[in-house]
């Protein structure tokens, strides 16, 4: 630290801003994070929160890295043991990633707003891009010699589809059903064929 440089008077209020927005949003959702209501709760002034986050938006990314870092680790965990295939490892992950966006409607909604990730210098995407790697290397796996990279994108984004319909509730209305693992089985299927066509 240099001599003109002062000392963080609260190495830990940038850490417990954010514990302040993540439980925020999961009591109250998205529309409630402002800084001044982030600020209150953390029982600082409403400008503390500058210190460390210049903007709303740097705020917002470092909640929603919080969520991209807990869905990551339920993703590292998926596996389990390492003797499953590639098919049954992505049938789990669909399984994790659609409890995660029913467990976590804020954070799943704000962890994939556009405008968040496309902001580079926040980093938001250092969190989010190795997932889609992880989908990437297990949709080559099941399906060698096809684009993965394009066939991963399309099953995210059904499987994105699914998990926001079936947080509104219109996925149980339409299909009569309270249970998705039979959308999951179909959407794996429209995207890498039968399962018993490897």
């Amino acid at each position: 630290m240099s001599v003109t440089e002062k000392p963080d008077p609260d190495p830990g209020l940038r850490t417990r801003l954010v514990d302040v927005g993540v439980d925020l949003l999961s009591r109250e959702g998205v529309g409630a994070l402002t800084l001044r209501e982030i600020a209150r709760r953390a029982g600082v002034s409403h400008g503390a929160p500058r210190r460390y986050f210049p903007t709303h938006l740097e705020l917002l990314s470092a909640i929603a890295h919080r969520g991209f870092a807990d869905l990551g680790a339920l993703v590292t965990a998926t596996p389990g043991d390492g003797t499953a295939g590639p098919r049954a490892r992505l049938r789990e992950l669909a399984r994790v990633y659609m409890e995660f966006a029913a467990d976590n409607p804020g954070m799943y909604e704000l962890m994939f707003r556009h405008d968040l990730l496309e902001s580079g210098h926040l980093r938001l995407r250092d969190t989010s891009l190795p997932l889609f790697g992880v989908l990437v290397d297990l949709v080559g796996q099941v399906r060698p010699g096809r684009d993965a990279r394009s066939v991963a994108g399309a099953l995210w984004a059904n499987l994105h589809g699914v998990a926001q319909l079936w947080r509104w509730g219109s996925l149980q209305l339409a299909t009569g059903s309270d249970d998705f693992a039979p959308l999951l089985r179909t959407v794996l299927d429209a995207h890498l064929g039968p399962e018993d066509d490897r």
